[in-house]
């Protein structure tokens, strides 16, 4: 049995907490950020987790070699 690829920019966006949940960072923080507020701007730090049971799926499927931690 060959080995899988990992799709790259899936494996760079998300990755899997201690207890097994997916994190994504927040959306929206790539560019145009001196129109932002500064509280908008503090909230990107933060990750969230995805709670949609087929994305995760999807997600496992797209990098089957991301850490599970």
């Amino acid at each position: 049995m060959p080995k899988l690829k990992t799709h790259k920019s899936t494996a760079k966006r998300f990755r899997f907490s201690g207890g097994g949940k997916l994190l994504r960072r927040i959306q929206g923080q790539g560019h145009l950020k001196r129109k932002k507020t500064p509280s908008l701007k503090s909230d990107y730090r933060d990750t969230v987790t995805v709670k949609a049971v087929a994305f995760v799926k999807r997600v496992k499927k797209l990098a089957p070699y991301l850490e599970h931690k």
